[in-house]
């Protein structure tokens, strides 16, 4: 709900700021278009992190994708029939193989991300070199610039992600054992969930997310490069953590992670109206998601003490003691 407040307050805010032309239908179209990348890197952290996972290659992943789609349509020839799915099944079996190789080597997922994504920035960088790649399926540009009634259609795929990753996540058994598993993964093995097995499923729905992140951002910039993807990091992480999903696992929060990916999109469009330094942004930002696992650590602390007071038996006072064994004693029939 503070979320939602800060949405709509926000949106106004900016809307009178700009003297009404923040609700029109070009600035409503681009806010709108530009918003469905932060949504998705958002969800693709956020599954990892219900395992207690974290996963640094992100925008790396994401980079490559869109140059692999990018590269596979301009140089190849590649319909975009064919070039989207190998792109996006690229992305999902390469978040396939993390999963993997973070159960099969025990190394922390910190580590194996951070040298997945070392390399994954190399393959870009092979793929593009310094320029540029703009030549690619004009039917899929006008895809990303569709907008039936204001609405692009990359950011109604993003918000029907959403919901499907909702209904799974919530509804279907094998989301539920995700969260079991993040939550309390000895009790999860006792009960017969197989922790390992759920690190390899959240990572590889991570990298099909990452995926249709890289389609969004392919079909709405006008030319891919090695720099997509090299500012996904940040906002991947604060979308999940700011909408209250907790870093050591076992919950998610996926309308939560929307609505502060909304707020991040709010942030960066303020500093276009009023020409902010970006590193101010950055700042901002940063200091939000320290306040917010801050925040949520004393409360958690708060309610872990609260639970030991409730659970503490208090001494009787006044003398009481007596009485009240002797009625004990006369109520089970005096002493033997």
């Amino acid at each position: 709900m503070t979320l939602l407040c800060v949405v709509v307050i926000g949106y106004l805010a900016l809307g009178v700021a700009s003297s009404g032309s923040f609700f029109e239908g070009p600035s409503v179209r681009t806010f709108l278009q530009y918003l469905a990348t932060p949504i998705l890197i958002g969800l693709a952290q956020m599954v990892v992190l219900c395992v207690g996972q974290l996963n640094l290659a992100v925008g790396a992943l994401g980079g490559f994708t869109a140059c692999l789609m990018g590269v596979l349509m301009a140089d190849a020839g590649v319909p975009a029939a064919l070039a989207v799915p190998a792109g996006v099944l690229s992305a999902t079996l390469i978040g396939l193989l993390t999963g993997v190789f973070i159960v099969a080597t025990q190394i922390n997922g910190f580590i194996v991300t951070l040298g997945t994504m070392t390399i994954l920035l190399g393959a870009q960088y092979r793929l593009t070199g310094t320029r540029t790649v703009d030549g690619y399926s004009s039917t899929l540009r006008d895809l990303g610039r569709a907008a039936p009634l204001n609405l692009p259609l990359v950011f109604l795929v993003a918000l029907v992600t959403a919901v499907l990753l909702a209904a799974f996540l919530y509804r279907a058994t094998a989301g539920r054992r995700l969260l079991a598993a993040g939550g309390n993964p000895l009790a999860a093995r006792l009960s017969g969930i197989s922790t390992d097995r759920q690190t390899v499923l959240a990572h590889t729905l991570s990298g099909l997310l990452i995926g249709l992140a890289a389609l969004t951002a392919t079909a709405s910039l006008p030319g891919v490069n090695r720099s997509v993807g090299g500012d996904w990091l940040l906002p991947s992480f604060a979308a999940p953590i700011i909408g209250g999903v907790a870093l050591t696992g076992g919950s998610v929060a996926v309308l939560g992670t929307v609505l502060a990916a909304f707020v991040m999109r709010l942030i960066d469009a303020a500093r276009a109206e009023f020409s902010l330094d970006p590193s101010w942004v950055n700042f901002l930002i940063g200091l939000v998601m320290l306040g917010t696992v801050v925040g949520g650590r004393l409360h958690q602390g708060h309610l872990e003490r609260a639970g030991k007071n409730r659970r503490t038996p208090t001494a009787p006072t006044g003398g009481g003691t007596a009485p009240a064994a002797d009625s004990l004693l006369a109520g089970t029939g005096g002493a033997q």
